[in-house]
Formats: C-alpha cells, sequence, structure tokens
C-alpha cells in the first residue's frame, strides 16, 4: 500500500499492546459504572471508542468476534439485557472493518469527523434495545455521547499509536 504524503512510517502493533488496552478501556468503563454518580447517559464509551480504533488500525486482530465477546462482558457487568452492547459493539465494529482502509487516508480530526455516525449507530441500536425491552429513555443527553467519543478521537488516536512510532533502534543517523 502506498503511503499518504507526510504520514510517518509506523512499528508493527504488538499483540500484548492491544489487549492490555482493550483491558485497560473495560476497566476503566467498570469503574466509571461503579463509581458514585453511576452510568451517566452522556459519559463516552472508552471500550467502545478503543475497539473502533484498534478494528480500524488492526482488523486482523481485533474484528467482529472481540467486539460480540467484549460487549458480553459488558452486558454481565452493567446487568442489562444481555446481547444489548454486543449486538452494539459488533455492528459499530463491523461497519469501522468497512471503511478502514478509506478511513487511514484521512488526517486524524477528518477521521473523528467520519467516525462520529458509528458512534451514533452503535448508541441509537443500543437505545432501541432497551427500548424494546421495556426501559425507559435516558433522556435526551444520550447523544451527547457520540459527540464526545468524537471528540476523543484524536487523543485516543495520538495515545494508542505512540509505541509505534518509536524507533526501534534511535540514533543520529537513523532518524525514524
Amino acid at each position: 500500500m502506498i503511503m499518504p504524503r507526510g504520514q510517518q512510517l509506523l512499528l508493527p502493533a504488538r499483540p500484548l499492546f492491544i489487549w492490555g488496552s482493550l483491558l485497560a478501556a473495560l476497566s476503566l468503563d467498570m469503574l466509571q459504572n461503579m463509581g458514585l454518580w453511576g452510568r451517566a447517559a452522556w459519559w463516552p464509551e472508552t471500550l467502545m471508542l478503543v475497539l473502533v480504533f484498534w478494528t480500524i488500525h488492526q482488523p486482523q486482530r481485533v474484528g467482529v468476534g472481540a467486539a460480540f465477546m467484549l460487549g458480553l462482558v459488558m452486558d454481565v457487568h452493567q446487568s442489562a439485557l444481555l446481547g444489548q452492547h454486543a449486538l452494539a459493539y459488533t455492528v459499530v465494529s463491523f461497519l469501522a472493518i468497512g471503511i478502514h482502509r478509506r478511513l487511514l487516508w484521512f488526517s486524524v480530526p477528518s477521521q473523528a469527523a467520519q467516525v462520529l455516525p458509528l458512534f451514533a449507530a452503535a448508541h441509537t441500536l443500543a437505545l432501541l434495545v432497551r427500548l424494546a425491552a421495556g426501559d425507559d429513555f435516558p433522556g435526551w443527553s444520550i447523544f451527547l455521547a457520540p459527540l464526545i467519543e468524537a471528540l476523543l478521537w484524536p487523543l485516543v488516536s495520538v495515545l494508542l499509536l505512540l509505541p509505534q512510532r518509536q524507533a526501534p533502534n534511535p540514533d543520529a543517523n537513523r532518524p525514524l
């Protein structure tokens, strides 16, 4: 594949770092759910954000199956309708795999604008499943979560690509 002009060549992502970041995001979501303020409808789901990032950047390692399993873990943790998060994460992962080649050609702010509909679709799907199961409408603030997740996209991109940007053997003659 031809690299876009001005883009740095990245080192391969280590599987341990990928799965560690997914487990850290899962833990962060679990801690937030157990916090004093509970599950706020507008609060972004960091697991979905990191899952979409790795699905776009490493679709061979993180895909629909991983999204389904992580969604089931979130469903069990939140005591939600079994399959609510699993369905939303699976759909958003499938959509991210569909656009991952095109998305990598854009700058990070442009990527954030293009993943916003993915996050909105996932939250809407989870909301529809909850409403179909007889749950109450959580309020209009639920539609702030996809926007906040899209705004966090540049930060997540910088943090998760940082280990891949470092030179394996840096020296003055071969800057990477």
